[in-house]
């Protein structure tokens, strides 16, 4: 089983479902709220537990009624929350707006997770211990850089994915080993549209990345190999929040388990799938039996041939 640790944030996604996201101004009528775990830590968390990881997770919740209720969503996942704290005060909160394609819009507030600036005793210990260490950027960037580099120092495999996006620092490029953008935040942070181009950019930073592309799969490329794009599984999209979150976690799960790199993201990209298909971030990521046999249909025999 893939161990697997995540530092990163765990917030309640406050979710409007709307026909169409307002503009500036604009008042518009929903049909549905709901109130949904989340944050881009305990969501990449639990996409790798369902997946059939053994993951834990290190940042902190709030000590409001939000918190008790994070804490417990991720364990009903299989999450350990040994190291998640408990701060004085709110808990992260996403203010997200899905529209009826699928989109969304969302507003992040930190809360709690504004407190994890560093490594706290017993963290490094549990990253050492790790195959892969997840991190994104919804904690304050000091701790991503501790944890980043605890795992470069004990030779845990790093997975960032820059989201919100944000100017990558040196020392932390360099201690990243795979690197996870959207297309969106891959223009970003190299100021070049294409893909292609983002990726040979990026390169230049980091030994591996992957570029999500939404509907259209993912581009996979390193110092090692030419780049290739792997096709989505063609479904309609009904919520694509926490999407990019499953993949991530269900690769990292994949890739621990020493699959080859074009089946570890044809096996991610099924389960993301699997989860646009439903509504809610963590509430809508799939378990391995469904990932395993979504995939199944697509995966050909000679795929194991070097």
């Amino acid at each position: 089983m893939t161990t697997i640790v995540v530092l990163g944030s765990t917030n309640m996604d406050l979710v409007a479902y709307v026909a169409h996201p307002p503009k500036r101004g604009e008042t518009v009528t929903g049909r549905a709220f709901r109130t949904v775990p989340g944050g881009k830590g305990a969501n990449q968390a639990v996409a790798a537990a369902r997946a059939g990881g053994d993951v834990a997770v290190i940042g902190a919740v709030g000590s409001d009624p939000f918190g008790e209720r994070l804490r417990h969503a991720l364990e009903a996942s299989g999450v350990d929350t040994d190291l998640l704290r408990t701060a004085d005060g709110p808990s992260g909160t996403a203010h997200v707006v899905v529209d009826d394609d699928g989109g969304n819009a969302i507003v992040v507030v930190p809360g709690a997770n504004g407190t994890v600036t560093a490594l706290s005793p017993g963290d490094e210990t549990l990253i050492a211990a790790a195959d892969l260490l997840l991190l994104q950027l919804e904690l304050p960037l000091s701790a991503v850089l501790d944890g980043a580099a605890a795992a470069h120092r004990h030779g845990v495999r790093t997975v960032l994915t820059p989201a919100p996006v944000q100017p990558l620092p040196p020392e932390l490029l360099a201690v990243t080993d795979l690197l996870v953008p959207n297309e969106h935040e891959a223009a970003q942070l190299t100021g070049v549209a294409d893909p292609l181009g983002a990726a040979q950019a990026l390169l230049r930073q980091v030994p591996e990345v992957v570029i999500t592309l939404g509907a259209a799969g993912c581009l996979h490329a390193s110092r090692d190999c030419a780049p290739t794009v792997v096709p989505a599984p063609l479904v309609r999209a009904v919520d694509t929040t926490g999407a990019g979150d499953t993949f991530t976690g269900a690769l990292a799960v994949a890739l621990g388990e020493g699959r080859p790199v074009g089946e570890a993201l044809r096996w991610a990209s099924c389960a993301a799938a699997l989860c646009v298909q439903r509504e809610g971030a963590s509430t809508s990521m799939p378990y391995r039996p469904e990932i395993d046999a979504a995939f199944a249909p697509t995966h050909a025999p000679e795929d194991d041939t070097p």
